[in-house]
């Protein structure tokens, strides 16, 4: 405890009190700082620069060298700058129908892997919230339990089951329900199996975590009035799981748009997603130029909707 008669020097006591106190604003005023500068480091180096570093190839062109590409800034010996530009490759995307297919495929394709997470993951999560807190944990394990193994793996594991001579086939056969196996591999339906079949978590853990949260007491107050369990659903439960479903929906909607691994192993030549077509432009054909130019319009045409969506979701939410 501080002597009352203690000097003061601008009205702090020589035991530093005045100098904590000080300490308490100055992290008071400047401590979210603290909190928001390892993230927003995090994006600088791992987004903003990489992004940089694309959109400067975007505008450069092809090169027999290492990197294969121009340099877009150039310094003459007097000393003068020179900025040369390619819009080529922004505008070649718009001659080759190669990249609008494979753009509008794989926002097709995510967006119905997206739909059918949701219709699958909704009830699943209800159902888990609905159970006692023991049970939650066996379950959330069991949904959880398949991250402990590569991602790669389960992928050649689904491979495993749905090729012709696989387990699922080799089960319909011996209980005699089909007489040929089903062609699964290299179609359609195998790339939104692997979609649905990966992601399907993203979309159960965020629906979960919302539900467990909601107050049953409004269900039954809603039901107490006269409302049958559809419309206590409608006009209770799945406005107030709003914030689950866009959380799980952005979830599984952004890196489906971008999947390489599941088409190439599971799909087809004809399911062409623009992973693919970023993998083949940059190591196949080693046009580093097209593809940044490939990848720089995905994210615009992206990142855009997305941002959009998000913006008058959250004002929907807060109204």
């Amino acid at each position: 405890m501080s002597d009352p008669a203690a000097p003061k020097i601008d009205g702090r006591d020589m035991d530093g009190r005045g100098r904590g106190n000080g300490r308490g604003e100055w992290l008071k005023r400047h401590g979210k700082w603290l909190i928001i500068l390892p993230p927003m480091l995090y994006l600088l180096v791992f987004f903003l620069i990489p992004f940089g570093f694309a959109l400067m190839i975007s505008f450069s062109e092809t090169a027999v060298r290492v990197p294969p590409f121009t340099d877009i800034l150039s310094v003459s010996p007097d000393w003068h700058i020179h900025l040369s530009l390619n819009l080529g490759n922004f505008q070649y995307l718009f001659t080759d129908e190669v990249y609008g297919l494979s753009y509008v495929y794989s926002l097709k394709t995510a967006f119905f892997s997206t739909v059918i997470c949701l219709l699958l993951g909704y009830p699943m999560a209800y159902a888990i919230a609905r159970t006692s807190k023991s049970t939650q944990s066996v379950l959330l394990l069991v949904i959880i339990l398949p991250f402990w193994t590569s991602f790669l793996l389960r992928v050649y594991a689904l491979e495993g089951i749905i090729r012709e001579t696989g387990l699922l086939n080799s089960a319909l056969l011996w209980l005699g329900i089909i007489h040929q196996p089903l062609k699964i591999m290299h179609t359609t339906f195998a790339v939104y199996l692997g979609i649905i079949y990966s992601y399907l978590p993203f979309m159960v853990l965020p629906l979960f975590a919302t539900l467990e949260k909601l107050d049953y007491t409004l269900r039954e107050a809603a039901a107490d009035l006269g409302s049958p369990p559809w419309r206590v659903f409608i006009d209770v439960t799945l406005p107030l799981s709003m914030p689950g479903i866009i959380a799980g929906s952005m979830l599984v909607f952004i890196p489906a748009i971008g999947e390489f691994v599941i088409p190439t192993l599971l799909g087809g030549p004809d399911n062409l997603m623009i992973g693919r077509v970023l993998w083949d432009e940059f190591f196949g054909n080693r046009d580093w130029p097209v593809a940044s130019a490939v990848a720089i319009a995905f994210l615009v045409l992206l990142v855009g909707p997305i941002a959009l969506y998000q913006h008058y979701s959250t004002k929907q939410l807060e109204a």
